[in-house]
């Protein structure tokens, strides 16, 4: 058995797309319309996976957190495939000042080990597909 799985579903005309999973839905639209896209998604995705993380090891480190704020600004490539090119992301803690250097190592742990959503952009993802018409 997997474990994740989702369904997304082509609601409209439009690029507009309901994504189900064991845990809740979102909605997205890969268009110009309103919406999340995709690649924003996956932007918040990443911001929020790393914030979790960020938490729970500051937690374990016994840090007090008063405050969390990630801000991601991206670059994408111009040409298709438009894939992120750079990520910035501004972390806004409410942290002592003698926390810092702990909240650096939390940030850097996040990265480098944790982030799931990250490590799973990773080039060795194996990939399958399979096509069932309807």
């Amino acid at each position: 058995m997997a474990d994740i799985g989702v369904v997304v579903r082509w609601t409209s005309a439009e690029q507009r797309f309901t994504c189900d999973g064991r845990s809740g839905s979102i909605a997205l639209n890969a268009g110009s319309g309103d919406g999340v896209g995709p690649m924003e998604a996956l932007a918040q995705a990443m911001a929020a996976c790393m914030a979790a993380d960020v938490v729970e090891i500051l937690a374990k480190m016994r840090v007090p957190l008063s405050s969390l704020e990630v801000r991601v600004a991206g670059d994408r490539a111009p040409e298709p495939p438009r894939r992120y090119t750079a990520l910035r992301l501004e972390w806004r803690a409410g942290v002592a000042k003698e926390s810092e250097g702990k909240l650096r190592r939390a940030v850097e742990l996040s990265r480098e080990k944790y982030c799931s959503v990250m490590h799973s952009l990773r080039s060795d993802i194996q990939w399958g597909t399979e096509i069932v018409l309807v």
